[in-house]
């Protein structure tokens, strides 16, 4: 495996300059002590990075000069996620709002947190330049009703939304799942990113396995 660290192994897999991008953390969630709810031991099965090697990725080198970001980020760590979305070079313009519900339409409650329990995530928007959303965004409200997956999977219909809010190439960072039409970066996809040059570097060895991942 490859110690390179995440910002390397960024550049070394994706190639090109994006004008749309949606990013899915593995955010470190703990709490003031430095300690972890019980409720959230059961999230261990993902490695995490700090806010730190986050706000490092050289994101500014990938994207045009006009872009948008779209940028998953747990209720609990909105102030981090700010910083970050800062630290990329975009400017927070508003966020959508995904509210998971049951089969019955109901808000699902299996959600964690340590103040009350979580039926929502945020997806903060922010734009580097002055691109404005296409036509469809300007009638797009931002909440997003539907039920919940497999854990930290996200609903399919946001990629739907973007691609009518918002202007490609599109590039997915922390990629999950494949998706047509979007380039992807990340540990879990079934085809991610093709890499520059050969052997590739494997993006989670440099990941601490020993912090949860959040996802409320």
């Amino acid at each position: 495996m490859s110690d390179l660290p995440p910002a390397v192994d960024l550049m070394h897999r994706v190639e090109g300059r994006f004008t749309t991008l949606l990013a899915d953390p593995p955010w470190r969630f703990q709490n003031r002590t430095g300690k972890m709810a019980p409720e959230h031991q059961r999230l261990l099965r993902y490695p995490t990075l700090d806010l730190e090697a986050i706000s490092a990725l050289p994101i500014s080198q990938l994207c045009t000069d006009s872009a948008h970001l779209y940028l998953w980020v747990p209720n609990a760590l909105l102030a981090e996620g700010l910083q970050v979305m800062q630290a990329w070079g975009f400017t927070y313009k508003t966020n959508l709002v995904w509210y998971k519900v049951r089969r019955d339409g109901g808000p699902d409650g299996r959600g964690v947190g340590f103040y009350f329990r979580n039926v929502t995530e945020l997806l903060l928007f922010g734009v580097r330049g002055s691109l404005r959303t296409l036509a469809p965004g300007r009638t797009q409200v931002n909440l997003l009703a539907t039920r919940k997956r497999e854990h930290s999977r996200k609903p399919e219909e946001v990629y739907e939304l973007i691609e009518r809010c918002s202007p490609g190439p599109y590039l997915e960072l922390f990629a999950r799942f494949p998706r047509p039409h979007w380039q992807q970066w990340g540990n879990e996809t079934v085809e991610a990113a093709s890499p520059k040059s050969a052997p590739q570097p494997d993006l989670i060895s440099s990941l601490d396995e020993g912090s949860p991942f959040l996802c409320p």
